[in-house]
């Protein structure tokens, strides 16, 4: 039988170099002696190419590092910035309520605002554009709505805010991508003859969304399912409404539009 022994030099040559490799794998750190402004410029020029990952690490760095001076607090909102174009939404809204919750006197907390409601703007870009292949009656319109609390507060509570115009436009434009999406829901229980559903459809974007584009066409299936249904006063009501509101209404004479392909090729 052969039998190995390992000798005290032996061993210790071993444990000296297991250490010396497990040095050599410990990740050296490039921004030790680098200024908070260096670091600072180092990440955003990471972020301007591309690299996310590293542009969030160096942005975490220098919050440790310059901690309670405003630029942390700009460190804090670049990363938020830096996940929202990295598309991590839920990692830029969790830096948001962070920031929000603590620097509430924050000079830059219009900016934060506006960038959580453009955050949840994107979240949502099904609703308003490439996804938008589903059936509007299964899509979650959650982020939406908080997009627009977020714009309305911006304008609200910083009216002369640089970021407010914008927040205005897409206030408007949420609003009316969310009548349009009640009246195209209306449109296909009407055709299906689920007048009842199309009725409650009709009147969720009459109260919720008054003055949108597509009210127009919502007073008009409105009329029709309550003609189906044969209650001739509300229908009469509706086409009084309808005709004062839109006197020259094409729907009168053209009627409902077809409901072929996805919604937003049909506005």
């Amino acid at each position: 039988m052969l039998c190995f022994r390992l000798s005290a030099v032996s061993f210790g040559t071993l444990a000296t170099v297991l250490a010396l490799t497990a040095c050599n794998t410990t990740p050296v750190d490039e921004t030790i002696g680098w200024s908070p402004e260096k670091i600072y410029s180092e990440a955003s020029q990471e972020r301007a190419v591309g690299n996310f990952d590293k542009a969030i690490t160096l942005y975490e760095k220098l919050e440790g590092r310059a901690a309670g001076t405003p630029l942390a607090q700009q460190a804090e909102l670049d990363k938020a910035y830096t996940y929202y174009k990295s598309n991590e939404q839920a990692q830029a809204l969790a830096v948001l309520d962070r920031f929000l919750r603590l620097h509430p006197a924050s000079p830059a907390l219009d900016y934060a605002i506006y960038l959580k409601g453009l955050v949840n703007f994107n979240d949502n870009l099904g609703l308003f554009g490439s996804l938008a292949q589903q059936d509007l009656s299964e899509r979650d319109q959650k982020s939406a709505k908080a997009s627009f609390e977020s714009f309305r507060e911006v304008v609200t509570r910083f009216p002369e805010s640089k970021y407010a115009p914008d927040s205005r436009e897409r206030m408007t434009y949420i609003v009316n991508s969310l009548a349009d999406s009640e009246v195209h829901v209306a449109r296909y229980y009407y055709k299906r003859g689920a007048y009842l559903a199309a009725i409650n459809r009709v009147q969720v974007a009459l109260t919720d969304y008054a003055n949108a584009p597509a009210l127009e066409e919502a007073l008009y299936i409105l009329m029709k399912s309550y003609d189906a249904l044969g209650m001739t006063q509300l229908r009469d009501d509706a086409q009084r409404v309808m005709q004062t509101n839109y006197p020259a209404s094409g729907f009168l004479s053209s009627g409902v539009k077809s409901v072929t392909g996805p919604w937003w090729k049909l506005w």
